[in-house]
């Protein structure tokens, strides 16, 4: 049984606890810098620890959730020091920080995952699948929106919201986007934009994502307009909406429309559960590090880089 730690209890640390404690796994104690947090451990009958690295002496893996600024310290110290990580993203705030941790795993044979939870929903995981039978792709468009309370004080939308987003895309694709161009507006913060729109140009179609954390609505979707097939797809509430509908000049087919029967999930379980299997299979030398589908795409942090640096500059930023 696979001994674990959860490094980082606020409101995403407790969503890890609670789902690691539906899972076959012996958690050891969890860690935070609040000494409050102590109260959480004696509830549920497990160590606590202030400093992280305390935590480290007793579990052969660790979920991390801490401040995003400082993923890139915590990660590093716990793979150096032999764990498996899991962390929330972003890995970290560069595409180089990324790499590294990267290396670092590969060279220590530690499993290194990310928290990009939609890869586990089903309703991603059902679009995947498709993605090569609707045709070819005209546009997508995407939202990521809600309103914050209060807003978060480590990142901006782009690395908090949009990276997410971009995630699915770099996921359900087959080809990584060539230049990204974002316009954001900082309303609430001079640090940190709370809203942005990015375009990603893929050569022969683009996806626009919208981004906001001052939004009324709260919205995870989005629309794949393709040659044969529109598909609206809900990954918050696990629906998709198939339009069969063909557009020419000659004429528009129009078919019924298909609303797919999704089993609704629990991301985050399935996810963390993964993790733990994966640890388990590693263990018994029967996986490569390449078949984790938790592995950071460095191209989704350079994206979200490049288009922090797109939306500062102004300018269109190529991507390599």
């Amino acid at each position: 049984m696979v001994k674990i730690g959860i490094i980082g209890i606020g409101k995403w640390g407790i969503n890890h606890l609670k789902s690691l404690k539906k899972i076959d796994c012996e958690i050891i104690g969890i860690s935070d810098v609040n000494p409050e947090i102590k109260k959480i451990a004696d509830e549920y009958q497990i160590k606590f620890y202030l400093n992280y690295l305390d935590l480290l002496n007793e579990t052969e893996a660790v979920t991390i959730a801490g401040p995003t600024d400082l993923h890139y310290e915590m990660v590093k110290k716990c793979l150096q020091n032999g764990k498996h990580v899991l962390v929330e993203k972003p890995i970290s705030l560069t595409s180089k920080q990324s790499k590294e941790l990267i290396t670092l795993a590969k060279n220590k044979n530690l499993v290194l995952s990310v928290g990009y939870l939609f890869r586990f929903n089903n309703s991603i995981k059902y679009i995947k699948k498709q993605i090569d039978n609707i045709g070819k792709i005209q546009y997508i468009t995407c939202r990521y929106i809600h309103s914050t309370k209060p807003p978060r004080r480590d990142s901006g939308v782009i690395l908090n919201l949009g990276i997410h987003v971009i995630d699915i895309l770099n996921f359900i694709l087959k080809k990584k986007p060539s230049k990204v161009y974002v316009k954001k507006k900082n309303l609430l913060s001079k640090k940190f934009e709370d809203s942005a729109i990015i375009i990603l140009d893929y050569k022969d179609f683009f996806a626009s994502i919208e981004l906001s954390c001052t939004h009324p609505e709260k919205k995870r979707d989005m629309w794949i307009i393709a040659e044969k097939e529109k598909i609206y797809v809900d990954f918050f509430n696990q629906k998709i909406l198939r339009y069969p509908i063909i557009v020419s000049y000659e004429q528009i087919k129009h078919e019924k429309i298909i609303e797919e029967k999704i089993n609704p999930n629990e991301p985050l379980k399935d996810e963390l559960e993964y993790f733990i299997k994966y640890i388990q299979e590693k263990k018994k030398k029967k996986i490569s590090y390449n078949e984790n589908i938790g592995n950071e795409d460095y191209y989704t942090t350079r994206i979200c880089e490049l288009s922090i640096k797109s939306a500062e500059t102004g300018k269109e930023m190529i991507i390599k």
